[in-house]
């Protein structure tokens, strides 16, 4: 069976990034992006909608992050999907889907103005991209981000070998 499990995504940072370090130093940062679209009802009105999808990106990545976006940062994201389980203190079993980014484009925004200066067009364009790419100089795999532990506040070390290939 064939599977694919990719996403893109272009939109505004809802918040600040937040930068944290695993128990052995491991940078992470979780962000959360606003993802506009429009439509158009049967009678004929425009409606607007928003979705707030939760990031998480890992080691040089996350530090790139947390340096050079703020809230309302323009992005685009390409990561795959993961589904994020933990029990809460309480004992209940939580889960959440959020993307795991391997990179990230910072979009510069430029302010366009008229030739007589009254009339301006904000652009976007791109800008630098981040990957979290397997050409760093030292061992770490960086394919896969580090397990979360049961109780969903850490993270644990242990990469293990989940996938056995055939």
């Amino acid at each position: 069976m064939i599977t694919l499990n990719k996403v893109f995504m272009v939109g505004n940072l809802a918040r600040d990034p937040d930068l944290r370090h695993t128990p052995s130093g491991t940078p992470v940062t979780e962000f959360r992006l606003a993802v506009s679209d429009s439509y158009t009802s049967s009678n004929g009105e425009k409606h607007d909608r928003t979705c707030f999808i939760d990031v998480v990106s890992w080691r040089k990545l996350a530090e790139s992050c947390a340096e050079y976006l703020k809230k309302g940062s323009p992005v685009f994201v390409e990561g795959r999907l993961e589904q994020d389980t933990w029990t809460t203190s309480e004992g209940q079993r939580r889960s959440r889907i959020r993307v795991v980014a391997y990179s990230v484009q910072f979009i510069r925004r430029e302010v366009e103005r008229s030739e007589s200066g009254r009339h301006i067009r904000i652009v976007e364009k791109g800008g630098n991209t981040v990957r979290d790419d397997n050409d760093s100089s030292d061992d770490d795999d960086l394919s896969e981000p580090p397990h979360r532990n049961e109780t969903g506040n850490d993270y644990d070390e242990d990469v293990g070998d989940d996938v056995t290939l055939d």
